[in-house]
């Protein structure tokens, strides 16, 4: 892959790219290109660590269907049941089931789509977020239809730490991340050191947006792209779950998640015709990143399967 160690003209505008490839049959490769840190020329480092978004969505489910295998929780318990404070706060709680609320079919509203929700500024109080669609109408009736919802994870973020009567964040460290011999995975940004993180950068902001917090469960993570690399890879070849684990995994989600925050647009998904985990994280956002963003990843692909 030698044009993504050239020119950052060759990211079209990208400030800089980390990617992963895990291709069955050859060993993982890590790259990289552009920049770290624009403003103090620090060059990309394949071994930074970078806000993942909703790639953290995958791990709450895989923490909800060990949870669930377990007998602590079941995917037919309703909302109501499962968080009765909400009870008559959200629409149709009696009827969302706890599968629903993992298969973005639930209908609650999405918050991060509130006019209210401001994504410039730091989001580090929870309920705060939720508020935004207490007591408003559903998108739909419960299971009638797919549509993604941030809110969902975070109730579901909730409802793990309720079951477990600890933090799933801990849960995640315990008895996903560790068992892989992961490093370089974190809950939340204020674990690691931010020299660490790769600077982030927004279309039309001249800041670095590295220090801009986001705790809500299903956005918070940051890793490296070998540490999401290889638990996708785990995922993937059922050695991170057990079988009857697995089962209730692949019942409700998928092997793939994309991610998205101010400054850091993520990819990773499994390309099962060649069997292999491509990997990719940006630190531009804003405009038409996200487009150029897949852009690249389609080329990388690409010359992943020649």
């Amino acid at each position: 892959m030698v044009w993504l160690r050239e020119t950052r003209t060759e990211l079209h505008g990208l400030d800089g790219i980390i990617v992963y490839v895990d291709k069955a049959g050859e060993a993982p490769e890590r790259y990289a290109a552009g920049w770290k840190d624009r403003a103090n020329r620090v060059l990309a480092d394949p071994n930074a660590l970078f806000k993942i978004a909703s790639i953290s969505k995958l791990y709450i489910a895989v923490a909800a269907a060990k949870v669930i295998s377990a007998g602590h929780l079941s995917l037919e318990d309703t909302l109501a049941e499962l968080l009765p404070d909400l009870t008559g706060r959200i629409e149709n709680a009696e009827q969302i089931t706890l599968r629903m609320l993992l298969q973005h079919r639930s209908g609650i509203p999405n918050f991060t789509d509130h006019a209210a929700f401001d994504w410039s500024r730091s989001h580090t109080d929870i309920s705060e977020s939720l508020e935004l669609v207490l007591d408003t109408p559903a998108d739909f009736n419960p299971d009638a239809r797919y549509q993604y919802s941030n809110t969902n994870y975070l109730l579901i973020g909730r409802i793990l730490d309720n079951t477990l009567g600890y933090s799933h964040h801990r849960y995640i460290q315990e008895e996903i991340v560790a068992p892989l011999g992961l490093t370089q995975t974190y809950g939340v940004l204020s674990e690691v050191d931010l020299e660490d993180v790769v600077s982030g950068y927004h279309t039309g902001y001249d800041g670095d947006l590295k220090e801009q917090g986001y705790v809500i469960p299903g956005g918070s993570m940051v890793a490296t792209v070998q540490d999401v690399g290889v638990f996708l890879r785990a995922l993937v070849d059922g050695l991170l779950l057990r079988e009857d684990e697995q089962a209730i995994y692949t019942s409700v989600y998928w092997y793939e998640h994309t991610g998205l925050l101010p400054g850091y647009q993520s990819i990773a998904r499994y390309h099962e015709d060649m069997d292999a985990v491509v990997v990719a994280f940006v630190n531009t956002s804003g405009g038409n990143m996200w487009t150029i963003a897949e852009m690249v990843y389609s080329r990388i692909v690409g010359i992943v399967s020649e």
